[in-house]
């Protein structure tokens, strides 16, 4: 259950990019379970159903447009959709994303390019499309972005790159939409349980377990944490919050080599 009151965004419209799995489909049921009617936007038509299925089956309002972030035209029609049927949206979460480690030496050009065409271009392409289709003011974007956008991380240079670029692209809309009452915020969350970006990057229980001595609070942030942050950003109690990048991390980038000194210099027993 969420940590906030009850529908804390009824009657308004929501789409979510990536929305079929992981923190993206956690942020759309939290969205779905405070009032919000939600649109799926993914590749996959029969996940967008499944979870769309999943959310209504739970007694919210939810359908998937299928549309590849990378391809402008067809996210700007799935948007166009989405908007014909639910109405004006008042809230885009930008969380399409691409990982897979590997030393920058080891992915070709095309694989660099590809995640940063679905993080960063793909986040342009639904700002740019979904804006002449928000209500305004009081219209709010939430891009996902990652711990990698501000802290250098061996095998994930892409991700860095994208991500940060992520967090810069959040800051000039920002600006540049605020005196239309667009609000503009980022994500940016550490490990993730549950989800497929940890499973690849910590895939076994020895490197699970190193990650999570890295982290201040000893766990890794449930999706429907992430979700709680996202609806936050969301609210109306967040009404003066623009072009920020929330970090959910549970305080592992604050430590980075520290942790490290700490479990070196511990006393055994």
């Amino acid at each position: 259950m969420s940590v906030f009151g009850e529908m804390q965004l009824r009657g308004k419209s929501a789409l979510v990019t990536g929305g079929g799995s992981g923190i993206n489909l956690a942020i759309a049921k939290r969205f779905a379970e405070h009032g919000a009617k939600v649109a799926l936007v993914g590749r996959t038509k029969e996940k967008l159903d499944a979870a769309a299925g999943e959310i209504r089956a739970a007694g919210g309002v939810a359908a998937g447009y299928p549309a590849d972030v990378r391809e402008y035209e067809v996210l700007a029609a799935a948007i166009k959709s989405a908007r014909e049927e639910h109405g004006p949206l008042d809230i885009v979460v930008c969380g399409a994303a691409g990982n897979f480690p590997a030393p920058a030496l080891g992915m070709s050009a095309n694989a660099f390019k590809s995640v940063v065409d679905i993080d960063l271009l793909g986040t342009f392409n639904t700002c740019r499309a979904a804006f002449e289709h928000l209500r305004r003011p009081g219209a709010s974007i939430v891009s996902i972005s990652a711990m990698q956008a501000f802290t250098p991380t061996p095998l994930q240079a892409h991700v860095c790159a994208a991500k940060a670029g992520v967090d810069m692209l959040t800051k000039c809309l920002a600006i540049e939409w605020g005196s239309e009452g667009v609000r503009v915020n980022s994500i940016a969350p550490g490990a993730v349980d549950e989800t497929e970006g940890m499973k690849r990057l910590a895939p076994t229980p020895e490197i699970r377990s190193a990650f999570m001595k890295s982290v201040p609070l000893k766990r890794f942030a449930t999706k429907e944490e992430i979700a709680d942050l996202a609806l936050f950003l969301c609210s109306d109690a967040a009404q003066f919050i623009t072009g920020s990048i929330m970090v959910c991390d549970g305080g592992q980038s604050l430590a980075g080599i520290g942790m490290s000194m700490m479990a070196a210099l511990k006393p055994r027993a």
